[in-house]
């Protein structure tokens, strides 16, 4: 993979990284998308700005040839580090470049604790995680419907994994 670089995002990527978002997670294309189980936006600029403007927060995206392909967000709390906004394009998923992207995630937040919060209905994704060294906490949460992420068209939750970071 050639051309990749990781930078932090800045307001004017706003409104490409929602579309990307919204495309990997309710297009129907891709192998992470949530259409037939969420609707609506999975996000939305007043939300990523509101995101970004927390001091806890910080958000990478993932360019290749100067175009934004993927982002992934790092929510810093006092007992582990969330990860979240993580999304490819849907024609660059599996090529690696998520796992790029993680593996920036994992090595910028060296010696700490992320933790990440997937659809319970997600298997291959919780597997996806699982071969990459995060581990079912056991904890479940309710699906968030009071942060207008999405509907859900099914029965959902969401289970945390967790890895140490090293």
């Amino acid at each position: 993979m050639q051309n990749n670089n990781i930078r932090l995002a800045q307001i004017i990527d706003i409104q490409k990284i929602v579309e990307l978002i919204n495309l990997a997670y309710r297009s129907g294309h891709g192998w992470t998308h949530e259409n037939e189980i969420v609707s609506g936006d999975r996000t939305s600029e007043a939300q990523l700005k509101e995101l970004l403007a927390h001091s806890n927060f910080e958000l990478f995206v993932l360019e290749s040839q100067n175009q934004l392909i993927g982002c992934i967000g790092l929510t810093e709390f006092d007992e582990a580090i969330e990860i979240g906004s993580f999304a490819i394009d849907p024609l660059q998923q599996n090529s690696g470049r998520g796992r790029i992207l993680l593996e920036f995630a994992e090595q910028y937040t060296q010696g700490k604790t992320l933790r990440m919060s997937v659809l319970n209905v997600r298997t291959e994704l919780i597997a996806y995680y699982e071969c990459c060294g995060y581990r079912l906490t056991g904890e479940i949460e309710n699906y968030p419907l009071n942060k207008n992420v999405g509907k859900p068209l099914v029965d959902l939750n969401l289970v945390i994994l967790e890895k140490n970071s090293s």
